[in-house]
């Protein structure tokens, strides 16, 4: 938006005409107007503009000063309500003032004003992102379906908003193959009404393989933004938390937070956890839980039930055919080649200021990183730099960080520390910091993208 009294007179202007044309819904509203309306899972007509609700709306901080001086608007001191004393001057004031695609992006002023721009309201309302998509409609749910006995049960399951996820596929460096399924994916979405219509329901179930680092979890959670769909992740290994009693009953529970929240992605961290524990001696309510488990993905439909389902795991060689069948299609996330390493690097440190950057040499230092790998580098350089007090680095201090990282590498998998010959004593100080070495190397296997921004 061009200014604050533009932002203002809009909210003023959306707030008027949602509360006039009754036929219109929470749809209708832009995302940042809906959380400010948002009320016990509903958008109660009228809505009350004040200065706080046009604050929390627009972030403008002071919205009266930004409008006082407009002919057309007015305050009422008493309740502090804003309100507009010639509306439709305030509509040209506004559209003098805006582009087509300002309208385009606000559905109620499409239905209300949008001829004047040439701006059609069906599709604004289309690009309009959907109420399921909120956060203050996933806390509604959540709300509705857990009350304080549940409470461990939100252990279990970590519900985002789309809004949430800070990655996008842009962010992404995929191999050919990632893409090309992403794209089917995509495409299943969109017409799953005519897969449905020809009796295609074995689709929408995922299983990314590979090692940690390779943005397994990353790419999930993006595609649920590309989308706006919620995104409901589960840790399998979750199952077996001391404060889990009801172990069954959870992984009952989790399937119908995801149907409740449809359409969304289910993602489900760990799945080698089920072929594990199939295996094992684990106790029978665990693995109660774990066929219950199964049975809930066999009868889980994108079709039917909106919910995309993506596996996830670090050790496919664990999975029985049990669990593979249980998806129909796999993907690969295999540790990123030259190329995609280099593409890697320039993503990550597009905002960084790098002096004589070269990322093909360094992608020739770091064969065998991962993507988080590489950021571990980049975050140990920028480190470096800003204890000699440098917000600039250089093409050197990236090849240091490459061999730093190497060497705490190998530190971690070394398995005879007593043949260390870095270590001048064998006192147990050194031997704290040498796991603290592998600890902190273990942390950063969590399954990043390949390229992810650093923040």
């Amino acid at each position: 938006m061009s200014s604050p009294e533009v932002a203002v007179v809009e909210f003023l202007l959306t707030a008027e005409f949602y509360t006039e044309h009754t036929q219109l819904d929470e749809r209708d509203l832009p995302p940042q107007y809906r959380r400010v309306f948002w009320n016990d899972g509903e958008v109660e007509r009228p809505l009350t503009t004040t200065g706080n609700t046009a604050a929390a709306a627009t972030g403008v901080d002071r919205p009266w000063d930004a409008v006082s001086g407009l002919m057309f608007t007015d305050r009422d001191d008493f309740s502090g309500s804003l309100s507009l004393t010639d509306r439709d001057m305030a509509a040209e004031w506004y559209l003098q003032r805006v582009e087509a695609e300002d309208v385009a992006a606000n559905p109620t002023l499409a239905y209300a004003i949008g001829e004047q721009v040439d701006v059609d309201y069906e599709r604004a309302r289309e690009s309009n992102r959907p109420i399921h998509a909120d956060r203050v409609w996933i806390d509604g749910l959540l709300d509705e379906m857990f009350d304080e006995d549940d409470e461990e049960m939100l252990d279990l399951v970590d519900v985002k908003a789309p809004e949430e996820v800070e990655i996008t596929l842009d962010d992404l460096v995929l191999t050919r193959d990632q893409e090309a399924e992403i794209e089917k994916v995509m495409k299943a979405i969109e017409h799953r009404d005519y897969l449905a219509s020809i009796g295609l329901r074995e689709i929408g179930k995922l299983l990314f393989v590979g090692p940690p680092g390779t943005g397994k979890t990353s790419v999930a959670r993006a595609l649920a933004r590309q989308l706006e769909l919620p995104f409901v992740e589960v840790k399998l290994s979750m199952i077996t938390s001391q404060y889990l009693g009801e172990t069954a009953k959870n992984v009952d529970k989790t399937f119908e937070v995801a149907k409740r929240l449809s359409p969304c992605i289910l993602f489900m961290d760990e799945f080698d956890f089920v072929a594990k524990t199939r295996s094992s001696d684990e106790h029978a309510a665990i693995k109660r839980a774990v066929n219950t488990l199964l049975k809930s993905i066999d009868e889980v439909s994108l079709i039917q039930d909106d919910v995309l389902l993506i596996g996830a795991t670090n050790h496919p060689d664990q999975l029985d055919a049990a669990a593979w069948r249980r998806f129909d299609e796999i993907v690969n996330f295999p540790k990123p080649d030259r190329n995609m390493r280099s593409d890697i690097l320039r993503i990550v440190t597009r905002r960084m200021d790098i002096d004589g950057f070269e990322p093909d040499e360094l992608a020739d230092l770091t064969e065998g990183l991962t993507g988080s790998d590489l950021r571990l580098v980049l975050r140990e350089a920028v480190l470096d730099a800003l204890t000699e007090e440098r917000t600039t680095l250089t093409q050197d201090d990236l090849r240091a960080a490459v061999e730093g990282f190497e060497e705490r590498d190998n530190l971690k998998n070394m398995d005879d520390f007593d043949n260390w010959t870095g270590s001048t004593s064998g006192s147990d100080s050194e031997t704290d910091a040498s796991e603290n070495g592998h600890a902190d190397h273990d942390h950063a296997d969590h399954d990043h993208d390949h390229a992810e921004h650093t923040h």
